[in-house]
């Protein structure tokens, strides 16, 4: 076993006593535990200082490799409390051009000393902040769906199901109750495009502001999902964080679902999924709403008259450039990388340049913002989805 830490120092003098009465090395260093190389060098250190010498020295090292003199680092400090609104790269310039025989510091280095003296302000990261959309009473079928997860719920086997439900607002009608066992967003994906294929498009989407519908870190909180609905002609409304009412048909099927198909739960996925179908079939042919006058929703719904046909390739013709979005999320033009968000990832964008230096980023017939070769940073505009209100 190797040292007893609680008493180091005192297992150390006990190795040594034993030595001085004429033990030998290599049996006491197996008994405690410990190399023939660490057994030499505490009887080395006992016979150099003493006592003292069985104590642990500090493991700090003598001098850093890299390590300022301290007066370049106290000339860094002096020429930042001069100009307080300087920072890193004009600091180095001053240092390289006053002590041009000494070393220059890099730039990161000069920036490290001003962080660590509290002379750094960092800016606060800009974040899209979810307010949801305006929001259009439709009245036609087909002009509104809306989509949300119902809260998940725990099945007889222990596995969690996860219900995504799509509906029609103006005449109620279920188009998918899907149980998917987490709400990743190739599920979803599946599951729209499958019901896409049979029902066709909508003009619009309604949903709350959650994975995998937006994505609060991206740019106007798109996600993967919901740039393919664009792609696909399809406008997105998003109801206010907090406010489930704005969806509230919606709702208000997901409590009769919950009351018809959960309690008890399925088995497994597949019984489930049975359930799901069969509340499908009642509440759209055998359930009359009183909201659309008694009827069944399947006597008002018909098919949308726009065909799912996938996406076609975007093209700028009145752009200076069309540029594919990398798969981190940026724009690379010659050696400048914009970063734009990982949700475009293998999209087409196009860029124009409006101003002598400033440059536009549109996708399909939305701006998103405008960019220039010397910041690299792409600066917003206001959110640019809205759906139209008639």
């Amino acid at each position: 076993m190797p040292w007893k830490e609680s008493v180091i120092v005192d297992e150390r003098m006990k190795f040594v006593a034993r030595l001085l009465q004429g033990e030998k090395m290599t049996e006491l260093c197996r008994e405690f535990g410990i190399s023939r190389k660490t057994g030499y060098k505490f009887w080395d250190r006992y016979k150099d200082v003493g006592l003292h010498g069985l104590t642990d020295r500090s493991r700090r090292p003598v001098r850093y490799a890299n390590q300022l003199p301290m007066q370049i680092e106290c000339e860094i400090l002096r020429i930042k409390k001069d100009k307080p609104s300087w920072g890193a790269p004009k600091i180095r310039e001053i240092l390289r051009r006053k002590y041009p025989e000494v070393r220059t510091p890099a730039k990161s280095t000069i920036h490290c000393i001003l962080d660590r003296h509290g002379l750094v302000i960092r800016r606060k990261r800009r974040r899209f902040k979810m307010q949801g959309t305006p929001l259009a009473t439709k009245h036609n079928p087909n002009d509104l769906w809306c989509a949300d997860y119902k809260g998940e719920f725990m099945l007889a086997n222990k596995q969690y199901c996860y219900p995504l439900t799509i509906t029609d607002f103006a005449s109620r009608y279920v188009l998918a109750c899907e149980g998917l066992e987490s709400t990743k967003e190739m599920h979803a994906f599946n599951i729209f495009e499958q019901t896409f294929k049979e029902y066709g498009l909508p003009m619009t989407i309604r949903t709350d502001n959650g994975l995998p519908f937006a994505s609060p870190h991206a740019l106007f909180g798109l996600s993967k999902l919901s740039v393919w609905w664009l792609r696909l002609g399809i406008c997105i409304e998003r109801i206010k964080p907090g406010c489930p009412q704005q969806n509230g048909r919606h709702e208000r099927m997901h409590l009769t679902l919950k009351k018809e198909a959960t309690k008890p739960p399925g088995e497994n996925l597949l019984q489930q999924q049975e359930k799901f179908d069969n509340f499908i079939q009642g509440f759209n042919t055998q359930r009359p709403h009183q909201a659309i006058g008694m009827k069944f929703p399947s006597e008002i719904y018909t098919p949308s008259l726009r065909p799912y046909k996938g996406i076609q390739e975007l093209n700028y013709p009145f752009h200076d450039k069309t540029v594919i979005v990398t798969t981190c999320g940026r724009i690379c033009i010659d050696t400048h990388k914009i970063n734009l968000s990982h949700v475009f990832a293998g999209q087409n964008m196009g860029i124009k340049e409006v101003v002598d230096g400033i440059w536009l980023v549109t996708f399909m017939d939305y701006d998103l913002g405008y960019f220039d070769f010397e910041t690299n940073k792409l600066e917003p505009l206001g959110y640019p989805f809205a759906p139209e209100m008639v």
